[in-house]
């Protein structure tokens, strides 16, 4: 197959599983309406996905078994952050906790500065100032203090900046294909929702429609977290980071339309200008950095 298919085909797979995770609140909240309260539905979702993915990180062991902890627990905590989003959509509105989930590009140039020393460029400085700003605007649309203001948004706030820890160490530490990868990710979230869940929702007990449960656990979990999240992982090593989050920006756009039209969610006109702030912020930071020129 030719580099230049390779390229369409990987750039339609991250076009593609970009608008599904923008649906993926739809999942998340039906479980909740079925009597999965809380973190519980992602408890269940999680383990899906991890029974799904088992036969092909058992055949593939061996990566598991030499792979450095670090790099394992790098995964797992990428994991762990997107159990914080999944569960951000139950106490939060869609579109925002979306948006504070797409700073990670601004938290991952921070610490890629002050804790691992690398070299932030004018423009990546330029993503930084840009992408807090948009939060200040975002968080403060209401005219009080630029914080959180509910339950789903500190989770996604703080969900965001451990997935840039997470990226940090997956870029540094990890050798894993994307079938390993996807176990240890959705091991990582089953474990995290799992310590979270008691504390949020009851056990389900009575009052579970358990077969619409059972059937949105399973496509969620095998879709969502296993096939997509598997091939999203193979799509994104060939293709340059640029062009990644500019695809990936169509999970934003599906799920802001989707919430206004099925949820009744709509966003202020400073949430929007916050909103628009923060894409152009991840934007900033994957732009191409321009060669420096040799003098003449």
């Amino acid at each position: 197959m030719s580099e230049a298919r390779v390229t369409l085909i990987a750039s339609a797979i991250t076009l593609i599983t970009g608008a599904l995770w923008g649906l993926y609140w739809l999942p998340v909240r039906a479980l909740d309406g079925h009597g999965m309260a809380g973190a519980w539905g992602t408890v269940a979702i999680t383990v899906v996905a991890c029974a799904a993915m088992a036969p092909v990180a058992w055949a593939k062991r061996a990566e598991l078994t030499t792979a450095t902890p670090a790099a394992l627990a790098s995964v797992a905590l990428g994991g762990a952050a997107f159990a914080l989003y999944s569960i951000g959509f139950l106490y939060g509105r869609v579109a925002l906790v979306i948006l504070l989930w797409f700073l990670t590009p601004v938290w991952s140039v921070l610490i890629g500065r002050f804790v691992m020393g690398w070299p932030v460029s004018r423009l990546r400085m330029a993503a930084i100032v840009v992408g807090l700003s948009g939060l200040g605007l975002m968080l403060g649309a209401g005219g009080g203090l630029p914080l959180p203001s509910s339950l789903g948004e500190w989770m996604t706030l703080v969900g965001g900046v451990i997935w840039s820890v997470a990226t940090t160490g997956m870029r540094t530490r990890s050798t894993l294909s994307p079938g390993p990868a996807t176990f240890t990710f959705a091991a990582g979230a089953a474990l995290t929702a799992l310590c979270l869940a008691p504390f949020l929702a009851p056990l389900p007990a009575s009052g579970v429609d358990w077969a619409a449960a059972l059937g949105l656990t399973i496509s969620a979990g095998v879709f969502w977290w296993g096939a997509a999240t598997a091939a999203l992982m193979w799509a994104t090593v060939r293709l340059e980071p640029a062009r990644i989050g500019i695809l990936l920006m169509s999970e934003v756009l599906v799920g802001a339309v989707s919430a206004a039209l099925i949820a009744g969610e709509l966003l202020s006109a400073m949430e929007i200008a916050g909103g628009a702030l923060v894409l152009a912020a991840g934007l900033l930071e994957v732009w191409p950095a321009r060669p420096a020129q040799r003098p003449a």
